[in-house]
């Protein structure tokens, strides 16, 4: 079976084949240009690349089905910072972080999550956008705070394959927000949810949670798996109560950033565990993926093809992706590795040790 893939990286995007079992690196794209998200959009083969320039600002770039050119397209623009919210981070797009097709029957409907916490949509293929002000505008989000970031990011957009105006969204850090028409009202979903690190009269707080990663079942769309900054979440009623998942086994970390969910069965994930929280490096230097086929009651570890030496990568957050046959899995490091299994995990083997360091994977 062939399998497809885009690699984005610090230094450019690259494409990835496999062909006959064997991975290769293809063409390269904006060499030299850090790539921090892509997006494949199978309802029309088109191809999304977000840069961010540094001094130049961030750009947006389209591909369309069967050409080698990439054309400049708008990107998200923060509406005026009023004098009477001068307080809060600068209303200026700083990161792209996430992108998302719209449902099958929304042709050209394109979803964005940037820093600082906005969410953008599209209607016309990115040649323009908008600020969903209704999400903007929740009280709680003068309560919203920097994860990864120093500000506030929505890095996970879910939409739900039975109804394109049911979505879920992932803030780092503000919590889950659910909206069921397409978002012109929202609700925080976070209940269950705990953060260690808030005073304890807070630490249930939804507008606070620090989810690190956020991926849904297509079957299942139920389900939705989340990779905390104190854990691993679960929720099988869309958010309704977040069910906390704790590895049995006491040397399995549940501390990381990416998770992958089986596209059929709502019981299988992965995780890739971390020392946490200064080290952020795997645990005893040893590259390691969790899996769970019975919904968390139980963990294997997969170590066959991985470095179990004086290995310092840590896996960001859309690092990990896994295919629609359910057991072809890729995943990439900080450090340039790139690694691809062909068993659901079982077994790993290393496509390249030297690449730029890795942002984020998507099949296409």
């Amino acid at each position: 079976m062939q399998h497809q893939a885009l690699v984005s990286t610090r230094k450019g995007l690259f494409e990835l084949t496999r062909e006959n079992n064997v991975w290769s690196i293809g063409h390269a794209h904006f060499l030299g240009d850090p790539v921090t998200m892509t997006l494949f959009d199978h309802r029309d083969g088109s191809q999304y690349a977000a840069l961010n320039l540094g001094h130049f600002g961030v750009k947006l770039h389209r591909r369309d089905a069967g050409s080698d050119q990439w054309t400049e397209i708008a990107v998200p623009i923060y509406p005026p910072q009023p004098e009477d919210r001068k307080d809060e981070p600068a209303w200026k797009l700083n990161l792209i972080w996430s992108l998302a097709c719209g449902g099958a029957d929304q042709p050209g409907v394109l979803w964005a999550g940037t820093l600082p916490g906005g969410l953008f949509r599209s209607t016309n293929r990115g040649d323009n956008w908008e600020l969903v002000q209704s999400l903007w505008d929740v009280p709680e989000r003068k309560q919203w705070a920097g994860g990864g970031y120093d500000t506030p990011g929505i890095h996970s957009i879910c939409i739900d394959p039975r109804d394109s105006k049911q979505m879920l969204i992932g803030v780092s850090s503000g919590g889950v927000w659910i909206s069921s028409d397409g978002g012109e009202s929202w609700t925080l979903r976070a209940k269950g949810m705990r953060a260690d690190y808030m005073p304890p009269e807070h630490a249930e707080d939804g507008e606070i949670q620090d989810p690190h990663r956020i991926v849904q079942c297509a079957g299942t769309p139920d389900v939705f798996w989340c990779q905390h900054h104190n854990g691993i979440w679960r929720t099988a009623n869309g958010g309704i109560y977040w069910d906390r998942i704790k590895p049995q086994k006491p040397d399995i970390s549940d501390f990381g950033f990416a998770v992958a969910v089986h596209p059929r069965d709502p019981d299988c994930a992965w995780f890739v565990p971390a020392n946490a929280d200064q080290q952020r490096i795997p645990t005893d230097g040893a590259l390691t993926v969790t899996r769970t086929h019975d919904g968390g009651k139980s963990f294997e570890v997969l170590r066959s093809g991985l470095p179990q030496q004086h290995c310092y990568d840590l896996i960001y957050r859309h690092g990990l992706a896994v295919a629609d046959d359910g057991k072809t899995l890729l995943m990439a490091s900080t450090t340039g590795s790139l690694w691809t299994s062909a068993n659901g995990g079982d077994d790993w083997q290393q496509v390249s040790a030297n690449l730029p360091p890795i942002y984020a994977l998507q099949f296409v």
